[in-house]
């Protein structure tokens, strides 16, 4: 069942303006998994701006706990290319309390914007639907 979904974009020059800036930013939102690329270099401002987006989008879902760490939200990719999700903190906690069991994440960058679709999944058996039906169970 879909607990959730929440999806974010993100500028890629202002992103990059931004870490030019302040240049202690991406050790601040990003863990070093995220901060790195499969190759080991350093990823560069599409790729980082899509993983903030990423952020933005769980908390689109979760709300903004308290506690929050951006670290918390952490975005991991496998050797196949594909992005996961991980949660850990207060993150995790409010999905735990969510119910949410699951996270699938779609993230891309193209010219200047980078975009993350993020869908939390939970616990099955059918949704109470007293507000919209009228009565329990649905229709």
């Amino acid at each position: 069942m879909i607990v959730g979904i929440g999806n974010d974009v993100a500028d890629i020059e202002r992103f990059r303006a931004a870490l030019a800036r302040t240049p202690c930013l991406a050790s601040r939102l990003f863990t070093a998994r995220e901060r790195t690329g499969p190759d080991g270099r350093p990823r560069d401002a599409a790729s980082l701006s899509a993983r903030f987006a990423v952020k933005e989008a769980v908390l689109k879902v979760l709300g903004a706990p308290a506690g929050l760490a951006w670290d918390g939200i952490e975005t991991v990719t496998l050797p196949s290319g594909r992005p996961v999700l991980r949660v850990s903190g207060a993150p995790a906690e409010r999905a735990a309390a969510l119910g949410i069991r699951d996270w699938h994440v779609s993230i891309s960058h193209d010219g200047n914007l980078a975009a993350a679709l993020v869908v939390a999944e939970g616990g099955g058996g059918r949704r109470r639907c007293t507000r919209v039906c009228g009565r329990r169970g649905g229709p």
